[in-house]
C-alpha cells in the first residue's frame, strides 16, 4: 500500500485497487471529496479492506500526524499508518 501528494494537494495511491483525488487539509483533518477508485477484486481479502478503509476515511475526513518519517491517518473507527519509503535506492 502506498500514497502520495502532489501540487494542489493532489492525493494519489493504491492499496490493491489505485485511488485519486483532490485532498483538502483543515485544521489537522485531511478528507478527498470526489475520490476517484478502480474496483478490480483482489486475491489478497485484507488489500480489499484496506481499499474500503481508505475511500471511507479520506471521504469522511481523518486526522493527520505527521512525523519525520510516518504519516498516520486516524478516524474514531479506524488508524493507518504509512511509513516513508525511498524509491530511489
Amino acid at each position: 500500500p502506498e500514497i502520495s501528494f502532489g501540487e494542489k494537494m493532489m492525493i494519489s495511491g493504491s492499496m490493491c485497487n489505485r485511488f485519486s483525488g483532490e485532498g483538502k487539509l483543515s485544521n489537522g483533518e485531511l478528507t478527498a471529496k470526489g475520490l476517484a477508485m478502480t474496483r478490480m477484486m483482489c486475491a489478497n481479502p485484507q488489500l480489499n479492506e484496506l481499499d474500503n478503509t481508505i475511500s471511507e476515511m479520506l471521504k469522511e475526513g481523518a486526522q493527520v500526524d505527521l512525523t519525520a518519517n510516518q504519516l498516520t491517518l486516524a478516524t474514531a473507527k479506524q488508524t493507518l499508518t504509512y511509513k516513508l519509503a525511498d524509491l530511489m535506492n
